[in-house]
């Protein structure tokens, strides 16, 4: 079970963090507002999680002005949807081992 622990990535230690990937995982492109409505969290949380995926290449960010007002959306880069889906399949072997009782 240790060896499987080495295979979570910290950068989605936090539930927010779980979150926000969860649904760039299912939308190509998510706004700020949508994120911070979905999560149900505050502008200056929601921005520091994001800074910390940003800053691990896993979200690429999109600035433009709709109707004359700034939109900035994010999606899941390649590396974050690769990166999300090894953390997840490393969870997911976690719940296996201990439910068999046994290491995998």
């Amino acid at each position: 079970m240790k060896h499987i622990i080495t295979k979570l990535n910290p950068a989605f230690d936090h539930r927010v963090r779980l979150g926000i990937m969860s649904v760039l995982m299912l939308e190509e492109w998510v706004d700020f507002s949508s994120l911070k409505e979905t999560l149900n969290l505050t502008d200056g949380r929601l921005a520091s999680h994001i800074k910390a995926l940003e800053k691990e290449t896993y979200l690429e960010v999109r600035k433009r002005f709709i109707a004359r007002k700034p939109n900035t959306s994010y999606r899941a880069t390649d590396e974050g949807r690769k990166a999300f889906q090894a953390h997840l399949d490393a969870l997911e072997a976690l719940l296996r081992a201990g439910n068999s009782g046994q290491p995998e």
